[in-house]
């Protein structure tokens, strides 16, 4: 997009209708919880679509052939803390090898900034495509904080996976961190006084895992 060169919104016909029953208050957790991982796979699909493959030589049942495999580096998933864990599923279904990290954060009741307190990732970590995963960009913080923790521990290839993007997000991630693009199924209107995400779907979170 011309206004925000770092994102890319994923419009595929399928991602939009479920993204649709997952913006709707009456969706109960279940499914609430089913659409996101479909979502995510889906849009995992169209975010490896340019990963480089490899000749492999096999035997079918009826004679000798080439195939393909995937080639260069693995892909390791790392959702934010928690609503990134809902997002998991639907990639590992496509991506079934891909490793799983974690980061957990929490915000500074003072300075209002998210602060670490878990991270835990697969090693090799400069040989590897992370895929960093929470459902909604609303602010920026969380996913600024956890780019800068992933590349600190070596992380060089990061991609950020979200559902729902907010524009002043969208936009701090670009100043903090411009190599890092960004994949949504929709850019959002704007954030509330609460930073809500308008029209956005809730406190994904809370509707994930049945706690609102």
């Amino acid at each position: 997009m011309s206004d925000h060169p770092n994102l890319t919104v994923l419009a595929h016909p399928l991602i939009q209708h479920k993204l649709a029953l997952l913006r709707d208050r009456r969706t109960p957790t279940k499914d609430f919880r089913d659409l996101v991982a479909e979502i995510a796979m889906l849009m995992a699909y169209e975010v490896t679509k340019e990963l480089p493959t490899a000749p492999v030589e096999l035997e079918t049942p009826l004679e000798r052939t080439t195939g393909a495999k995937v080639a260069g580096k693995k892909l390791a998933l790392v959702p934010i803390l928690r609503a990134g864990l809902g997002m998991v599923e639907g990639i590992l279904r496509l991506v079934p090898s891909a490793r799983v990290g974690h980061i957990g954060l929490y915000r500074n009741e003072e300075t209002l900034e998210p602060v670490d307190y878990y991270f835990k990732a697969p090693s090799a970590r400069e040989e590897r495509d992370f895929l960093l995963l929470d459902p909604m960009l609303a602010t920026g913080g969380s996913a600024v904080a956890a780019c800068a923790t992933l590349k600190q521990a070596g992380a060089r290839s990061i991609r950020f996976l979200c559902i729902v993007a907010a524009p002043p997000g969208v936009e701090r991630m670009l100043r903090a961190h411009p190599d890092v693009p960004i994949y949504a199924a929709a850019l959002d209107r704007e954030l509330n006084a609460k930073g809500y995400i308008l029209p956005g779907l809730g406190d994904a979170g809370d509707r994930i895992f049945g706690t609102r």
